[in-house]
């Protein structure tokens, strides 16, 4: 699975190794206007604040929304800043009307540690988030959804938990909300040009890494240095259930909407139909492509044994080659060794016939008058 900036893993890790996983969770999303939101909106409602918006003049307020466990507008210098006045002048500051206003941070908070180990985690992590890139961060921690009866009896598939203090059901979901303005922001909270390290699109332009591969590293190490020192074994772990050698599908998150939906009627949303018709496509054709890759190592491993064969003939081949290669040259060696004896036989024979003939000559009388003279 290809990691994108828009992409959400939340994953329920199970037992891999002798190190027990709990649960991982970071997503990054923009917020912009032509998905027809505002920032002035989402900051109100992560809040739990009313907060009236001075450029459309609309009133957002979600002073009855519960479930708010903190919230604090950080700015680079750590100092804390009016969230209505800043997410404002954030609206004033972005002229376009497709501006990206907001690039949010969500995480899930490990349910091991205790209420003010969260917060100390979530806002030390906004923190260095508000630092690192220069923009402001407004964190909201928010506690799991409550549960009832009726909530469990229409889906009793979900995952719920029981608070040890209040016995109340809930669906184990802490997590914090980190709104990061799209443009950078001085000490004294003066707001300057965009920030480009957060725009997913810039850095695979400018083939960098993008702030969300480099944050879910970042948080798996917050977040497991915290569940160390809380003297827990349990682990998070930022990487993709394929990496960790896990033979599964990832959840998907189904989004506010279609929660709430589901809450209300007690059936399953069109989101969560899509998602389990792809989830069971995506099995199919898993399967599907595990057959084939079966098919194809078996191609693969029958081309290879005939390619072998014929390495071990061709081998064989010039083995014999040179076999009779070699005992050729030898028998050739060989007449050319019997033909040079033979030539040098021959030679001495001719010498010796000419030595004789010479002896011969040597003592023939020399004429007749000679002869009768003696």
């Amino acid at each position: 699975m290809e990691l994108k900036a828009k992409a959400i893993f939340s994953l329920r890790k199970l037992i891999t190794t002798d190190t027990i996983m709990a649960i991982y969770h970071l997503s990054v999303k923009a917020i912009s206007r032509n998905q027809g939101r505002s920032a002035t909106a989402a900051a109100a409602y992560r809040s739990g604040e009313k907060i009236v918006d001075e450029r459309t003049g609309e009133i957002h307020d979600y002073t009855r929304k519960g479930g708010i466990l903190y919230s604090e507008l950080i700015l680079p210098s750590g100092v804390s800043a009016n969230r209505a006045e800043f997410w404002n002048n954030i609206e004033k500051h972005h002229k376009r009307g497709d501006a990206v206003l907001v690039r949010e941070v969500e995480v899930a908070l490990p349910a091991e540690l205790t209420p003010e180990q969260r917060k100390q985690l979530a806002v030390s992590f906004a923190c260095e988030l508000a630092e690192r890139y220069q923009v402001a961060a407004d964190i909201a921690l928010h506690a799991p959804h409550k549960l009832t009866n009726s909530d469990l009896k229409n889906n009793p598939n979900q995952h719920y938990e029981i608070d040890p203090e209040t016995g109340q059901k809930h669906n184990g979901n802490w997590h914090a909300h980190i709104m990061l303005s799209a443009c950078h922001v001085a000490h004294d909270g003066t707001l300057g040009k965009k920030a480009v390290e957060l725009d997913p699109i810039h850095c695979q332009r400018a083939k960098i890494e993008n702030m969300a591969d480099r944050e879910r590293v970042r948080w798996s190490e917050l977040a497991n240095a915290a569940l160390e020192q809380a003297g827990h074994d349990l682990r998070i772990d930022h990487r993709t259930l394929k990496a960790q050698g896990i033979d599964r599908e990832p959840t998907k998150h189904l989004g506010v909407k279609a929660t709430n939906y589901e809450r209300r009627t007690g059936k399953p949303s069109t989101k969560r139909l899509d998602v389990e018709q792809q989830t069971a496509e995506q099995l199919n054709d898993v399967t599907e492509i595990k057959k084939l890759e079966n098919q194809s190592r078996q191609a693969e491993q029958f081309i290879d044994d005939i390619a072998n064969n014929a390495k071990a003939q061709v081998k064989e081949l010039k083995a014999e080659q040179i076999k009779i290669g070699y005992e050729e040259f030898k028998r050739r060696q060989e007449a050319a060794e019997k033909t040079a004896m033979e030539y040098e036989a021959f030679k001495q024979r001719q010498a010796e016939q000419e030595r004789q003939k010479a002896s011969q000559q040597k003592i023939k009388p020399k004429n007749k008058d000679q002869d009768l003279e003696l």
